[in-house]
């Protein structure tokens, strides 16, 4: 087996982003060589996700809704460290931090309406992802 390791870095202008991460993905996949296998795609920050769905304005504002309503902006006990950050951490765990996605023919195997996405609830500073390719 053979990997393939790059690394991806944002920093956003608001704190909480939304950034369609496909293309970076596919070049990165494309450069590794890997015909077959997967890939690792992995936000490296606790207040950040990776997440695949549909790449619709609607659908985007719907998520960050349906977030901002399990996880909204309020006290939470984790501010009592010095963070005000506490909201960004349980959007963490309901979109996760990554994605696992195949490879054939040395191309992102997704359906038909799936991108890879980056979402960022603690931006405004350098935040990388990890995307590490598998196989053969």
């Amino acid at each position: 087996m053979k990997t393939h390791t790059a690394y991806l870095w944002f920093e956003t202008r608001q704190r909480e982003e939304f950034l369609r991460i496909t293309d970076e993905v596919e070049s990165i996949v494309e450069e590794s060589g890997i015909q077959e296998g997967m890939v690792l795609v992995s936000a490296m920050h606790i207040t950040a996700a990776v997440y695949v769905n549909d790449w619709e304005n609607g659908l985007i504002e719907d998520i960050k809704e349906w977030l901002h309503g399990l996880a909204p902006r309020k006290d939470y006990r984790h501010h009592r460290t010095g963070e005000d950050n506490g909201e960004a951490h349980l959007k963490n765990l309901l979109l996760h931090h990554q994605v696992l996605l195949p490879i054939t023919d040395g191309s992102l195997d997704l359906g038909p309406w799936q991108q890879v996405f980056y979402a960022e609830f603690d931006g405004r500073r350098r935040k990388r992802v990890v995307v590490k390719v598998m196989g053969a």
